[in-house]
């Protein structure tokens, strides 16, 4: 343990860390405003696609930042920052490939992948495996997104270290409804088009 914190980036580290903390920042000023969900907020887009950016030429030069590169904060920094990067389907796309061989060899927790996973399923159109993306019904209330093999989901979970799924339901936030159900699911469905999610 001590070779592996004396060879932990720290500026990397604290970089890592900073650039999640500013997203986290704008989301809540975000939601604050009432603004977070109506949309994708071209400020929180902004965000996201500098840290995607800065994320990518950190692998370039010195692959997937580990915990024995920049602690456990850093390492989940940059599991957020590859989640949050969703107008970027082939950057998420090459780090869910990354994160699967980081927890191959127990370098980040098998739940980093298992939630990029469901991400990318999802705006691909596809089941998620693990429930771990939620959308809110028209009370408020985040449910599940379709799950494969739903009889399963549990037994998946607890293999990758995910909480049970009534659980993570139980301290969800409610969130606000859209107003025109409709008209936000053309404007979401659009935007999977623009940005390369769906053809």
């Amino acid at each position: 343990m001590d070779g592996a914190r004396s060879m932990m980036d720290e500026r990397l580290a604290a970089e890592l860390r900073a650039m999640a903390e500013e997203d986290q920042r704008v989301r809540a000023e975000l939601l604050a405003e009432g603004t977070l969900f109506g949309g994708y907020h071209p400020r929180m887009q902004a965000v996201h696609r500098e840290n995607a950016a800065r994320l990518a030429a950190i692998i370039d030069a010195r692959g997937w930042p580990s915990e024995s590169m920049v602690g456990e904060h850093g390492a989940a920094a940059a599991g957020l920052i590859a989640q949050h990067a969703i107008g970027e389907p082939d950057f998420q796309r090459r780090c869910l490939v990354a994160l699967r061989d980081a927890a191959e060899r127990d370098e980040v927790p098998a739940w980093q992948p298992a939630m990029l996973e469901d991400r990318i399923r999802v705006f691909e159109g596809r089941l998620q495996r693990y429930g771990t993306q939620l959308d809110v019904d028209d009370d408020g209330v985040l449910r599940p997104h379709p799950i494969e093999d739903a009889n399963g989901v549990e037994e998946r979970r607890r293999a990758v270290g995910l909480e049970p799924l009534a659980e993570r339901l139980a301290r969800a936030e409610r969130v606000p409804p859209p107003k025109n159900r409709a008209e936000y699911q053309r404007g979401y469905e659009a935007w999977l088009r623009e940005v390369g999610w769906r053809e």
